[in-house]
């Protein structure tokens, strides 16, 4: 709002001079809407410069230096070779007008091949500050595991909280469904979270686009002003953005990386919860929510069984694993009962009349 005031008194200023000094020779009434519009079409322009880069800038200043330079270098040569008159002048106008619209073309579309770095001193840390504006979507501060990232370490820099997010989050927090009102509130909390840790700057804009209504294309609108990052979950903001050119971090692409890795051919222990789409198709899931089909697993609902992955699946919606549950190799693993063999019934050992009896081998007598 102090900027839209600020350019507001600027155009009425100009008006203002134009009124009092009458440069144009025109009624005071028309000299002062000729000043207005200037007024306003230098405000256009300074509002369509915020969005270009440093370097472009720089660029553009020194193309328009040297191409101001080279026009009073032909100048002097059509003063030398043109007589005066109309014609000379309107040729050193031309000229300049020229030299200095290509120097400015040219020098702004060649900046980005400029290494502020390497200059040091205030332009040394531009790259790395454009760099490190990460903004935030009201989908990820819902969804709450952006804190939990930035707890730990993985996220830096500075992160932007546009205020048109700020007004989302608030209505949905004063919403009258106890649904929507608490996953506003979590929001916010979540927002107090981030603004804890120590690694991070939160930074909250004012920048706002009024001929943008949708908040998705004001996000896409404010990261190519800060030439940042947008932090989301929506899918359709993540195509979209792409498509813009703006890069993004989707939190659930991170999720879907961070998930257990296997390859066809690895054994896995899985639990069959369901039955699958398919004929004698079971269904289980792992502890990340990832799901296995498997295949010949329907009569285990049920029961915990080895299988065999034959294949992974990756998608913009997650991660699936197909497996196989081999019948007879899981039955040729069940233990089988082993008979042992009963010691050989003892032979009897003939004895000489009159040898002593071996131990034990007494026999009683009837009397």
């Amino acid at each position: 709002m102090d900027l839209i005031f600020v350019r507001l008194l600027f155009i009425v200023v100009v008006a203002l001079t134009c009124f009092v000094i009458e440069p144009f020779g025109l009624t005071r009434n028309f000299d002062a809407g000729v000043g207005a519009m200037i007024g306003a079409a230098i405000v256009l322009f300074e509002w369509r410069l915020r969005a270009v880069s440093l370097k472009r800038l720089i660029g553009a200043a020194i193309g328009s230096f040297l191409g101001i330079l080279g026009a009073y270098l032909f100048a002097l040569v059509i003063r030398n070779s043109v007589p005066e008159g109309h014609t000379q002048s309107f040729l050193q106008i031309l000229v300049m007008l020229l030299m200095a619209y290509v120097g400015l073309i040219v020098g702004a579309n060649k900046g980005d091949l400029l290494n502020l770095a390497a200059l040091g001193g205030i332009f040394g840390g531009e790259k790395q500050g454009k760099k490190s504006y990460k903004i935030l979507d009201t989908s990820v501060i819902i969804d709450g595991r952006i804190a939990d990232i930035a707890e730990t370490g993985f996220l830096d820099g500075i992160i932007v909280t546009p205020q048109f997010v700020l007004r989302e989050l608030q209505l949905v927090a004063d919403s009258a469904d106890s649904l929507k009102r608490n996953r506003g509130r979590r929001g916010l909390d979540i927002l107090q979270r981030l603004q804890k840790v120590a690694t991070l700057t939160i930074q909250i804009v004012e920048d706002d686009f009024p001929a943008v209504r949708e908040v998705d294309l004001k996000l896409i609108e404010l990261a190519k002003l800060y030439e940042g990052k947008i932090i989301t979950n929506d899918f359709n903001l993540n195509k979209v953005a792409q498509l813009q050119g703006v890069q993004v971090l989707n939190i659930n692409e991170l999720a879907n990386s961070l998930k257990p890795i296997v390859l066809p051919g690895e054994t896995m222990r899985v639990f069959i919860l369901k039955e699958g789409k398919e004929y004698n198709q079971g269904v289980a899931y792992l502890d990340d929510g990832t799901m296995v089909v498997v295949d010949n697993a329907r009569k285990m609902i049920g029961k915990t069984i080895d299988v065999s992955v034959t294949s992974v699946l990756q998608t913009t919606a997650g991660k699936m694993i197909f497996g196989k549950w081999d019948e007879r190799g899981a039955y040729s693993r069940q233990a089988v009962p082993v008979s042992v063999p009963l010691s050989p019934p003892a032979t009897p050992v003939p004895i000489a009349a009159g040898a002593p009896l071996p131990p034990g081998s007494e026999t009683k007598t009837s009397s």
